[in-house]
C-alpha cells in the first residue's frame, strides 16, 4: 500500500482534558469520520473530592467523564450523538444502576452501543469509573431508524 493510499490522522486534543507532557498515550485520534478515543476517567476531580472528605460517587464520576469524552468529540468537530460505542469499566458492579442513570441523563434516549464489565481495580483507588469510546462524525444517533416489526 502506498503512502497516499492511507488516510491521514488527525490528533485530538481539548483544553478540557489536557494530556500529561509525559504521557504515553494520546486522548484520541480522528480518522477520517471515525474519532477514537482513549479511556477517561473522573481524575483529577476525583482526587480533590476524595481529599475534602466527599469522594464523588459512580453517577457524578459518569457524568464527569462522559463530559471528557464530549470535549473531545467537540474538539474532533462533532458533539455527544456522534459517539456510537462506549465500553465502560467499574471498580463495583453494584455501580451499574447509577452509572446506567448517568448514561440516561447524558445521552437523552440516543443511547450508543455499550459493552460494561467488572474490574479489579484503575489507576488511582478513589477511581469507581473509566470509559473509552468510538464515534464516528458521519453518524448522529438522534437520526437513528428503528426497523420495523
Amino acid at each position: 500500500m502506498a503512502a497516499s493510499d492511507t488516510t491521514a490522522a488527525l490528533r485530538v486534543r481539548a483544553p478540557q482534558v489536557p494530556e500529561l507532557p509525559t504521557a504515553t498515550w494520546a486522548n484520541g485520534w480522528r480518522i477520517g469520520h471515525e474519532v477514537v478515543l482513549s479511556g477517561m476517567t473522573a481524575h483529577p476531580a476525583s482526587r480533590e473530592a476524595a481529599a475534602r472528605g466527599a469522594p464523588l460517587g459512580a453517577y457524578e464520576q459518569t457524568l464527569l467523564v462522559l463530559g471528557k469524552l464530549e470535549a473531545l468529540v467537540q474538539a474532533a468537530g462533532g458533539h455527544r450523538h456522534n459517539i456510537v460505542k462506549t465500553v465502560v469499566y467499574v471498580t463495583d458492579i453494584a455501580d451499574k444502576d447509577e452509572v446506567g442513570r448517568a448514561r440516561r441523563d447524558f445521552f437523552q434516549g440516543h443511547y450508543p452501543c455499550s459493552t460494561l464489565v467488572a474490574v479489579g481495580g484503575l489507576v488511582f483507588p478513589e477511581l469507581r469509573v473509566e470509559i473509552d469510546a468510538w464515534a464516528r462524525l458521519d453518524v448522529d444517533l438522534r437520526q437513528a431508524v428503528e426497523p420495523a416489526a
